[in-house]
């Protein structure tokens, strides 16, 4: 780290602390930056994306020198679907079925990728319109399932990450996944993973981003505390179900075209929509920017369920471990603890020895 980087954390940090609201700054501006600028310097993207936990979107040509966006893509730009059957047909994957609401998400189910394309091409003969529903390819690990592959490479302002670093080291788990979904699959209103941050490059198609600084989700839960499933649905005009909704609650609206990189920031709420045949390349991770927000979130998670039970303190054994174990990853195990909490001490251990003028963040 630079000097004048060190300086600018310091002050971000000072600043943070005398600040009675630990929630990171608003966001003014109704659109984000758009990066073209090859030369643009990893310290610069620190101070002015990372840090302030702002979003923005690099151009394709940060991912033009990417394999899959050729072995992948046919001439026209639309997903190969020869090529992927050749290369990972017999792989099982996951899909969400986008037509079904199934607490406050969409139901998934296991298939061959095989399975899945012979779908996707009836979906599109039949008008986009099929009786499954509409299927989404949502988070499959194929870098985990397929490192033999070398169809892309993180980009530079990316690549401290404590979550996926740890997780290379065990070879156990990853936070890289792929989806591909037809013109019009979605994702629902939500914030990424333990509130980490998320990058999704497009390897063709489009996406349209509605994205919500943290705090604004808050007017989007209905009268019961519950977050809207879909921001877009008329039932948020009804007061009486959605008392805090008003008109003032607006997205930033993104549109994302092919070979573009998103950055979206911690704790940004986002609802996600394919309006093309697309695939793309997403990362969950964390670093010393980020892992504050998820430390801060996970304590909240646990406070709630532990208000919740708080009941059967006395009678329940282990009861404070039961409320760690509900509050990360419910109907999982004992471990899940671990799990989330390795990581952030294993890279904290790895960086104990580092002195300050060579802080790795």
């Amino acid at each position: 780290m630079d000097r004048e980087t060190l300086q600018f954390c310091c002050d971000f940090y000072k600043s943070r602390r005398l600040s009675s609201n630990r929630e990171r700054p608003g966001f003014p501006q109704p659109s984000v930056d758009y990066i073209e600028n090859l030369e643009f310097g990893y310290s610069e993207f620190f101070r002015k994306y990372l840090l302030p936990n702002t979003p923005c979107v690099l151009a394709s040509s940060f991912t033009e020198g990417w394999n899959s966006r050729r072995r992948w893509v046919t001439e026209d730009g639309k997903p190969n679907f020869q090529q992927l059957l050749h290369r990972f047909g017999d792989a099982v994957i996951p899909v969400a079925n986008c037509d079904v609401k199934e607490y406050n998400a969409n139901p998934k189910e296991c298939i061959p990728l095989k399975e899945y394309i012979d779908y996707w091409q009836d979906h599109i003969q039949n008008g986009y319109s099929s009786p499954r529903g509409c299927l989404y390819l949502k988070d499959w690990h194929m870098h985990r399932a397929f490192p033999e592959h070398d169809v892309y490479f993180t980009p530079l302002f990316f690549t401290s990450d404590w979550l996926n670093e740890y997780w290379d080291t065990i070879q156990v788990d990853d936070y890289r996944f792929v989806y591909m979904g037809p013109k019009g699959s979605w994702t629902p209103f939500h914030a990424d993973v333990f509130r980490s941050y998320s990058w999704s490059a497009n390897i063709c198609g489009r996406k349209k981003w509605l994205l919500f600084p943290p705090g604004q989700e808050e007017r989007l839960r209905d009268c019961h505390g519950n977050l809207a499933y879909d921001v877009t649905a008329p039932a948020l005009q009804d007061q009486d179900l959605y008392p805090e909704y008003n008109d003032g609650c607006r997205p930033i609206e993104i549109v994302q075209e092919a070979g573009e990189v998103i950055f979206v920031p911690s704790g940004w709420h986002h609802q996600v929509y394919n309006l093309e045949d697309t695939i793309s390349i997403n990362h969950n991770w964390l670093n010393g920017c980020n892992v504050d927000t998820m430390w801060h979130f996970l304590q909240g998670e646990l406070s709630a369920v532990q208000k919740e039970v708080i009941e059967w303190r006395d009678s329940m054994e282990d009861w404070h471990q039961h409320c760690q174990v509900t509050s990360i990853r419910p109907g999982k195990g004992s471990e899940e603890i671990s799990y989330v909490c390795s990581p952030i001490k294993a890279c904290g251990d790895g960086r104990r020895h580092v002195s300050s003028t060579t802080l790795k963040i």
